[in-house]
């Protein structure tokens, strides 16, 4: 990476948690900010299943991945908002299967860009970019993007963990279409959210992160599966993350932070709030 493509301390926030920071925490990484990790706690404190549920998801990425790579015949993936870079990310995924497969990663945080460029240096197969997912028409326009991903071939758009960053305001059945209705036949979306059924925890939580600077809207699943309805869920459909798929043996994920670990293992205590899912065929 040159100095051009280095993001200046300017565009990089230090005062305001960012999505993917938080998030690459809650992973077991290192590039953070006492405000991330602030607001991490403090969402801990009212709901303690998040850290589950963020490395729930992150499971259910290889297991996505391998099945879009391995079952699908799918060989090139766009991974939106896909968060800073960490153990098992989708182009390493993907070769494990299909060696041939070609990643477009986007963000809108600069850091994720640095970071994320310095990881694929010389990787002329995966880039990152750095875009705003709301924006699929600015997405698409990329140079990368025109140079990696051929639209009569079938691609795999995926949308992890970032459904609850699409708040009905900025139309997300617009965002999960635009570029579906443009891919080939045969291609396949992959979605995940925040999910939960009580209206009291949801307005708690939307308010409260959305306090933090950070656009959020939990979903019921009735109002995902309304989302997704144009889409055809590959089996066992939209569900609960654990239970898509779900392997004897995957790849590990880096340990939880030691800061963290009393909050290791509450959605078992905690069902109300989950991360919900899956993967899904254009018509």
């Amino acid at each position: 990476m040159n100095d051009q493509d280095r993001p200046s301390l300017a565009d990089i926030p230090h005062d305001v948690p960012t999505s993917a920071r938080a998030y690459g925490w809650l992973l077991g990484g290192k590039d953070n900010y006492e405000v991330d990790r602030q607001f991490i706690r403090g969402q801990l404190e009212h709901h303690p299943a998040g850290l589950d549920i963020t490395r729930q998801n992150r499971l259910f990425l290889y297991r996505a991945v391998r099945y879009l790579a391995a079952e699908a015949g799918i060989r090139q993936f766009i991974d939106m908002g896909c968060g800073l870079p960490t153990d098992a990310n989708v182009h390493q995924v993907a070769r494990d299967f299909a060696p041939d497969a070609r990643v477009v990663y986007v963000d809108i945080d600069p850091i994720v860009l640095a970071h994320g460029r310095a990881l694929l240096a010389g990787d002329s197969s995966t880039t990152v970019i750095q875009g705003d997912m709301r924006d699929q028409e600015a997405v698409l326009a990329d140079a990368e993007v025109e140079r990696l991903i051929d639209f009569s071939e079938p691609v795999a758009t995926l949308f992890l963990s970032v459904g609850h960053h699409l708040p009905d305001a900025d139309d997300p059945r617009r965002v999960l279409h635009t570029i579906m209705d443009r891919a080939a036949p045969g291609s396949h979306l992959t979605f995940s959210q925040v999910a939960c059924d009580d209206p009291v925890r949801s307005a708690q939580m939307n308010e409260q992160v959305r306090g933090a600077g950070i656009p959020w809207q939990t979903r019921t699943p009735a109002e995902i599966d309304a989302l997704l309805s144009d889409f055809d869920p590959v089996e066992p459909g939209l569900c609960n993350l654990v239970d898509w798929r779900p392997l004897d043996v995957q790849p590990p994920l880096a340990p939880v932070p030691p800061e963290l670990k009393q909050y290791e293992g509450a959605s078992k205590l905690d069902r109300g709030i989950y991360e919900y899912g899956g993967v899904l065929r254009k018509r």
